[in-house]
């Protein structure tokens, strides 16, 4: 029976001073050393497949719990672009960067950067390992700042980028914020009602003996679920919960979904005219970068949020890899990407200014979006009051019911 010696992913260098790196076998990393140095190099370091592998799953599970927020890379970046104005050298200002920190897991994948920078790796591709933290348009920008030697300006264009990004999530949130709260407290109300109060009434209606309507019972028995499952309650709410994530992480499930908020009446103008600001900002911080038009297509249509904008903007890369116009392509998608934008982009690429027209539909949406917002909660407060009073005044018109069918009796 023969035993497959483990392999080992290692860095060596040779005797010149040269770095080498490479995977081999050997039964221990003292045999390891011994081929190298038999092949002229000298051993640094050494690691296993079993144990990178266990690596690559503790990272995957920790990156589960451990998150950085777009604040915090916001930070980065800024002060980043300010070390290297001031001409401090990349691993140096990656150092200073994680000693500042106060994310432990922020600070060690920086520190892990730095390593890759010191051992002869590109930066952009010491950021493409950590794809949670640093997206595909973070990476694709930082590559083209060290391919042309522009770097401080790509930083510079990328805080311009994420900073305008946080600005319409933060409205966004900030105009969801006061109606889920009135959700929220209406819902707990209503369940406390039923625990607390119909359970009492429908013993009362049981001892009368009189005959309910269907709403009165369908309220009781509702009732009396609530009061003696109570406790079933947060676990039907976590599964609901996980069982809706996991559909909405199939493509099918994502896909319906999306289609759907499309066509809420109040929901999607706001969602239109966010991912609009969001194609025009992306895709001209990318071509005032440098990135290639088609390649600026193929990231952004990874960073958009709606699958049906990602599906557009992907065929559209196609079609324009092929030599078709960017606003003739989106013509055909007339019913996500409203028609000043397809018009503004046309007007670009005549007169060969895309990248400021954009920045410039960018603007003009992100406006949009504030505006909209701002009205979003003075439209959906009054909504929110009809649906809350119609459900207490079902509740109240179930309860009181049998009363005064009680009464007619006497």
């Amino acid at each position: 029976m023969v035993i497959a010696m483990p392999r080992y992913s290692y860095i060596a260098k040779t005797l010149e001073g040269e770095s080498k790196s490479g995977t081999l076998g050997a039964k221990n990393e003292h045999e390891l050393a011994r081929i190298l140095r038999k092949e002229g190099c000298i051993l640094i370091s050494a690691t296993s497949e079993e144990e990178t592998q266990v690596r690559k799953k503790f990272t995957i599970s920790l990156s589960l719990f451990k998150r950085v927020s777009l604040v915090e890379k916001i930070m980065f970046v800024r002060n980043l672009r300010v070390m290297i104005a001031a001409g401090v050298s990349l691993p140096r200002s990656l150092k200073i960067l994680a000693e500042q920190s106060k994310n432990k897991f922020f600070k060690k994948t920086l520190l892990k950067v730095r390593e890759e920078i010191i051992k002869g790796k590109a930066f952009s591709d010491g950021l493409s390992r950590y794809p949670d933290i640093f997206s595909e348009l973070f990476v694709s920008m930082i590559k083209v700042g060290e391919e042309t030697g522009t770097l401080e300006d790509v930083l510079n264009v990328l805080v311009q980028q994420m900073e305008k990004e946080r600005e319409i999530k933060s409205k966004i949130k900030g105009a969801i914020m006061y109606p889920a709260v009135i959700v929220l407290a209406m819902s707990g109300i209503g369940v406390l009602m039923l625990i607390v109060v119909v359970p009492k009434l429908a013993d009362v209606f049981a001892e009368l003996g009189i005959e309910l309507p269907v709403t009165t019972k369908l309220v009781i028995a509702t009732g009396n679920f609530l009061s003696n499952f109570w406790y079933l309650i947060p676990g039907i709410i976590l599964v609901f919960l996980f069982l809706f994530r996991v559909i909405l992480k199939t493509t099918v499930g994502r896909l319906l979904f999306d289609n759907f908020v499309l066509k809420i009446p109040i929901i999607a103008p706001i969602i239109k005219k966010t991912n609009s600001a969001h194609t025009a900002r992306t895709l001209s911080s990318l071509i005032t970068a440098g990135v290639p038009i088609v390649r600026s297509l193929e990231v952004l249509s990874k960073v958009l949020g709606n699958v049906c904008y990602r599906k557009a903007i992907s065929e559209a890369a196609e079609e324009v890899k092929k030599g078709a116009k960017l606003a003739k392509v989106l013509s055909r998608y007339e019913n996500i990407y409203p028609s000043l934008v397809i018009q503004m982009i046309e007007i670009g690429e005549e007169t060969g200014e895309t990248s400021n027209i954009l920045e410039k539909l960018a603007e003009f949406f992100e406006e949009e979006v504030a505006n909209a917002t701002q009205n979003l909660s003075a439209i959906i407060e009054p909504i929110l009051m009809l649906i809350i009073g119609a459900l207490v005044g079902f509740f109240a018109i179930s309860m009181i019911q049998p009363m005064y069918g009680m009464m007619e009796v006497l």
